[in-house]
C-alpha cells in the first residue's frame, strides 16, 4: 500500500473493530478504493458484503475482489434478468401489461451460487448491485432443501430423484441441461442450476458408489468426488407441509377479497382476480410453482403481513461488515425501488389482478434495510450528506499510489465543439490514447458514433439499451485498442476502470441539471485520472454553479497530489494494468466459454422452433435475434481475441 492507503486502511480498520457503526472513506478516482477495501477486509476478517449500484460496477469490483482473495469464496450477486417488463395495469386506458423478462443464464449462476453457504466461511465475499434488498425464499426453508450425497452411504436413488423435484430441478432423459437432471439404469447424471459441469451419481443398489463431475458437452469426466451438496434450483422454495399451508391460507385470503370487491360492486374485478388466483393454485399444488409465484411468497414462507421479505442481507451472519460503494448513488437507489414497488402493486391490487398479499412481495424500505446494517463503510469520491452526517469517521484518500494528479480541466464554447472534438481525439489516437464522450441524449450518442464512424473513427455508444454483458465486452474492447472512443451518457461516470482513457469530453457542460450537477462532473472527471495525460474539456458557453464547485474541487485535490510529489520526489505515471474480461468472474468456466456458446445457440434453436410451433411467432423472433447476435458474437471474438489484437509478446 502507498500513497494514503495505509491510513485509510489503519484507520478504517480500527473503527470496525471499535464496533463504528458508519464510517465514510472519501476516495478520488484511482486511488486505490477497491485495493483499500480489500486490505480493510484482510484487516478485519469477516464476512463482507459489497454493494455497487449497477451491473456493470459490480462486475469489475467482483473481478478484482477475484484477484486479491484468489483462494476465498468470492461470489457476484446481480438481478439476473437481461430484459425485464414488470406486471402492471394502466387504469386510464385499461391496458395490463403482462409480467415478461428473460433470464440471463449466465448472471443467474453466481445469483444461486451467492448462497452456497448455510453458514458463510470468514473468507466469504460478496459483490451485489441493490437487487440484493429483493425478496429471497426463507434461508431456512432453502438450506433445509439441501441435498447432501456421500460415496459409500446409503440413499434411495428414488428418494433423492424426489428431493430434487422439490428442490425444483426438473426430470428430463433426452436433453440434460442447467436445472435438470436424467436417470440411466442405477446413474443419475444433474447440471446444478449455479453449475456448468455436470455431476454423475453411480448407486449399488441403495448405496452411493461413486460421484464423478464431468463436462456436460463432451462427457469427459473431470474428478473424482467424495461428497457432494446440490442447492436448490430456484430462489423461492418451500417444504411440502408450508406449500399445503400456503395453499390454505391463499384460498382464505381469496374469498374474503372476493366478498369485499362484490360488496363495493367491482364485480369485472372479483371475477378476474378469481379466475388467476384459481389457476397459480392449480399451478402451485401440481408442480410447486406458478408464473408470477413470488407474488405469494408471504404465505409461503409463512410471514405476518407487512413483515419484511428475506433477502440475501439474511443469509448473512450476524457480524458481516458492508461496503456501499459509489454511496451517493447506491443509496438513493435502495430508497426509491420501495415506493415505486409499492405504486404499481397498489394499482394492480385495486383492479383485482393481484391479491393484496402481493404488497408484502417487494423489496426492503430504507429503514429495514438500515435494521439489516452491521457495520458499514461509505466509500465514494462525492459522498452525500446523508453519509457525512452519520458516519462517525470520515478518511479521505486523496493522494493516489502512482503519483498521477487529478486532470487538467479545459472549458471551451459550444460553436464548432463537434469540429474540435473530432480534432482531439485524433490526437489521442496518434498517441494510442482512449477517449470518452458524454452527451445527454440516447438519441445524440448514436447520431454522434454514427457521424465519428463517417470520419474513420472507431467507436462505440454505452447507454441502458445495451445488454449488461455487452456493456462490460465494449469497455474491455476499448482497453484492447477494438475501439478509441466510447460515446456515453451516465454509463461513463461511476468506478469505471479504464488507464488508456486520456481524454473525457462533456458536451453541453452548462446544462443544468442531474447529468451535469456538481457531483457528476466530478465524477465524470474522475474517467481521465488515471492517465499520466489525463485532460477533461467541457464545452460550454457559460460556467454553471456546479462547473465552478466540481473544477475548484479538482484543482483542490490536484494541488494536494502535486505538493505531495514534489515532497517525495515521485513522478507521476499511468496506471499500466493487464486488460482482463472481466466476464470472467461471471462466467464459470471461461476456458470453455466458445464452445458454451455454441450449446447455447442450439438450446435457443430448440426454443424458437418449440415457441413457432406453438404460434408464439413474436417470441419465436426474439430467439431467432439472440441465435444472430450470439453468432455474431462467436465470430467478433474471433475476430479480436488474436495474437495480433495483444501485440507480437503476447
Amino acid at each position: 500500500m502507498t500513497g494514503d492507503q495505509p491510513q485509510a486502511v489503519a484507520r478504517l480498520a480500527e473503527g470496525v473493530r471499535n464496533d463504528l457503526t458508519y464510517q465514510t472513506m472519501l476516495g478520488v478516482t484511482g486511488s486505490g478504493k477497491t485495493f483499500t477495501m480489500a486490505n480493510i477486509v484482510q484487516e478485519v476478517q469477516r464476512p463482507t458484503l459489497v454493494m455497487a449500484h449497477n451491473k456493470t460496477l459490480a462486475a469489475q469490483l467482483a473481478s478484482e475482489f477475484k484477484e486479491f482473495f484468489p483462494h476465498n469464496a468470492v461470489e457476484y450477486f446481480v438481478s439476473y434478468y437481461d430484459y425485464y417488463q414488470p406486471e402492471a395495469y394502466v387504469p386510464q386506458s385499461d391496458t395490463y401489461i403482462e409480467k415478461d423478462s428473460s433470464v440471463n443464464e449466465e448472471l443467474d449462476k453466481p445469483c444461486l451460487s451467492a448462497k452456497w453457504e448455510e453458514s458463510p466461511p470468514t473468507g466469504l465475499c460478496v459483490v451485489g448491485c441493490v437487487s440484493l434488498i429483493y425478496g429471497l425464499g426463507d434461508p431456512r426453508d432453502y438450506f433445509n432443501l439441501v441435498a447432501q450425497v456421500k460415496v459409500g452411504e446409503e440413499q434411495s436413488r428414488s428418494r433423492l430423484m424426489r428431493q430434487l423435484v422439490d428442490m425444483q430441478y426438473e426430470r428430463n432423459d433426452m436433453n440434460l441441461a442447467r436445472g435438470k437432471f436424467r436417470i440411466r439404469g442405477d446413474t443419475l447424471e444433474i447440471i446444478p442450476a449455479y453449475e456448468e459441469a455436470a455431476v454423475r451419481v453411480q448407486f449399488w443398489g441403495d448405496e452411493v458408489e461413486r460421484i464423478v463431475q464431468l463436462d456436460p458437452l463432451t462427457g469427459e469426466m473431470l474428478a473424482d468426488m467424495a461428497e457432494i451438496a446440490i442447492y436448490p434450483a430456484n430462489h423461492f422454495v418451500t417444504s411440502k407441509d408450508k406449500l399445503d399451508a400456503a395453499v390454505n391460507d391463499i384460498r382464505v385470503e381469496l374469498e374474503e377479497r372476493l366478498a369485499e370487491l362484490r360488496a363495493g360492486g367491482k364485480i369485472l374485478e372479483a371475477a378476474r382476480l378469481e379466475s388467476r388466483t384459481h389457476y397459480d393454485l392449480e399451478m402451485l399444488q401440481e408442480t410447486g410453482f406458478c408464473s408470477g409465484v413470488e407474488n405469494y411468497s408471504r404465505h409461503l414462507a409463512r410471514r405476518a403481513a407487512g413483515s419484511s421479505p428475506w433477502t440475501l442481507l439474511d443469509y448473512f451472519p450476524e457480524d458481516y461488515l458492508m461496503f456501499v460503494d459509489e454511496s451517493h448513488m447506491t443509496l438513493p437507489q435502495v430508497r426509491g425501488m420501495y415506493h415505486g414497488d409499492m405504486s404499481r402493486k397498489r394499482t394492480l391490487v385495486d383492479f383485482g389482478f393481484r391479491l393484496p398479499s402481493a404488497m408484502d412481495n417487494r423489496p426492503l424500505n430504507f429503514e429495514e434495510y438500515e435494521d439489516h446494517i452491521n457495520q458499514v463503510v461509505y466509500v465514494s469520491a462525492t459522498p452525500g450528506p446523508f453519509e457525512m452526517k452519520r458516519s462517525a469517521m470520515t478518511v479521505e484518500q486523496v493522494i493516489r499510489p502512482t503519483g498521477l494528479l487529478d486532470p487538467t480541466v479545459e472549458v471551451k464554447p459550444t460553436e464548432g465543439q463537434i469540429d474540435d472534438l473530432l480534432q482531439q481525439i485524433k490526437e489521442r489516437i496518434e498517441r494510442s490514447e482512449r477517449c470518452l464522450v458524454t452527451t445527454l441524449t440516447k438519441r445524440m450518442a448514436e447520431e454522434l458514433a454514427d457521424y465519428l464512424s463517417e470520419m474513420g473513427i472507431r467507436n462505440n455508444y454505452l447507454h441502458s439499451d445495451i445488454q449488461t454483458l455487452d456493456r462490460i465486452e465494449i469497455l474491455r474492447d476499448l482497453r484492447l485498442g477494438v475501439f478509441d472512443v466510447i460515446v456515453g451518457i451516465n454509463l461513463l461516470r461511476e468506478g469505471l476502470d479504464l488507464p488508456e482513457v486520456s481524454l473525457v469530453a462533456i458536451l453541453d457542460a452548462d446544462k443544468e441539471g442531474y447529468l451535469r450537477s456538481n457531483t457528476s462532473l466530478i465524477q465524470t472527471i474522475g474517467r481521465a485520472a488515471r492517465h499520466a495525460n489525463g485532460q477533461v474539456i467541457m464545452y460550454a458557453d457559460r460556467i454553471t454553479d456546479s462547473m465552478r464547485q466540481a473544477i475548484d474541487e479538482t484543482n483542490r485535490r490536484r494541488a494536494i497530489q502535486d505538493a505531495f510529489n514534489k515532497q517525495h520526489g515521485i513522478e507521476p505515471q499511468s496506471i499500466q494494468k493487464e486488460v482482463h474480461d472481466i466476464t470472467e468472474g461471471i462466467k464459470t468456466i471461461s476456458e470453455n466459454r466458445a464452445r458454451y456458446q455454441v450449446r447455447v445457440v442450439k438450446d435457443l434453436e430448440g426454443q424458437m422452433k418449440e415457441a413457432a410451433k406453438s404460434l408464439q411467432f413474436e417470441k419465436a423472433a426474439q430467439f431467432r435475434d439472440e441465435i444472430f447476435e450470439l453468432r455474431r458474437l462467436l465470430v467478433l471474438e474471433e475476430k479480436v481475441l488474436t495474437p495480433a489484437a495483444f501485440g507480437a509478446e503476447e
